[in-house]
């Protein structure tokens, strides 16, 4: 018999179950003409039944009925305000690269935290020894390592290599190699439910393994506490790095990162999902990949429904084998 916690709200896809995601508006009794509405009253970017594949690593999912994609916090304040008085639904994402979409799409605005809200600027001054940079959520994670490289500040170099946004890795506590972003944090700002910005300092902050309770506030700027240190070597760690994680995870194929999350006190998920012996064992388009058994890879026509399947199949062989439920790290709307 599985375990209860295998069709929780934020887990196992079970049938007929409602998944829902911190920062997810439950739907309202919305306008029944909100695109056009949307249109009248906001000025910023916006795809209109653009389909999800585009916007996320894995390459699945239907269309949302709007893309969003604000240029500043003003727009992105002006933008929720406009979406909460209409009653609609929305989601925020960054690079979509720990997001699974159904094949029906989303009907409602996903908001794209991009490339043009992605300022990173060093702050005046010192803190503890350390140098301060600012950096908005939309910022790519590794143009952030890049740039702290450029500059000589080391302490991201864990993050060589690993897909998504700045805000996204701050959400989920991103990590590799033993180390997570908390470690390098000072402070977050988010944007509440009523629009006003938060200012948290990393002491009232709650992280845990791949999480941070946001309060279903949005991530908009992360303050990190650098080292100064010699470019060459940070350079040198960065390159490493990134080549250890190419040897030990799949290229070329379309993927989230690590699928499930790693069951405290216990190996690893990849080291169970392969000891289980699902090591390139397909559902459609969909795979274990082969090179990482934590990954799961679109081999080129995998819908939403194979990948659900798939983590599906995969949480059932390593429970029966191990009595061990693997809860997904990646997100599912």
């Amino acid at each position: 018999m599985l375990p209860a916690r295998a069709c929780n709200l934020q887990g196992c896809p079970g049938k007929g179950t409602v998944l829902k995601f911190r920062g997810q508006k439950p739907m309202e009794k919305g306008v029944d003409n909100w695109p056009e509405q949307l249109r009248d009253r906001w000025s910023g970017e916006i795809q209109w039944n653009s389909p999800m594949a585009h916007w996320c690593t894995l390459q699945v999912g239907g269309p949302a009925r709007a893309i969003a994609t604000p240029a500043t916090r003003a727009e992105l304040q002006s933008l929720l305000v406009v979406l909460a008085e209409l009653g609609v639904c929305w989601r925020v994402i960054g690079r979509g690269s720990n997001l699974l979409v159904s094949d029906a799409g989303y009907d409602g605005v996903i908001v794209v935290l991009g490339r043009k809200f992605a300022a990173i600027e060093q702050q005046t001054g010192e803190k503890d020894g350390k140098i301060q940079v600012r950096v908005e959520a939309g910022c790519s994670l590794m143009k952030l390592v890049n740039w702290c490289t450029g500059q000589g500040l080391e302490g991201l170099e864990f993050a060589a290599g690993i897909p998504g946004s700045v805000g996204g890795a701050v959400v989920m506590n991103a990590g590799a190699w033993g180390k997570e972003m908390s470690e390098a944090l000072a402070a977050v700002t988010f944007l509440s439910r009523s629009g006003e910005f938060v200012e948290r300092k990393k002491g009232d902050l709650a992280f845990s393994y791949r999480h941070l309770e946001t309060e279903s506030m949005i991530v908009v700027v992360a303050d990190l506490l650098l080292q100064a240190g010699d470019r060459q070597a940070i350079e040198k760690r960065c390159s490493q790095l990134m080549r250890d994680r190419k040897e030990k995870q799949p290229q070329g194929q379309a993927n989230a990162g690590s699928f499930f999350k790693n069951p405290a006190g216990l190996p690893a998920a990849g080291k169970l999902i392969q000891d289980a012996g699902l090591k390139g064992v397909r559902v459609g388009g969909a795979q274990v990949s082969e090179v990482h058994a934590n990954f799961l890879v679109n081999i080129g026509s995998a819908t939403a429904q194979d990948f659900l399947d798939l983590m599906r199949l995969v949480q059932e062989k390593v429970f029966e084998r191990f009595d061990v439920w693997l809860e997904p790290e990646v997100h599912i709307l």
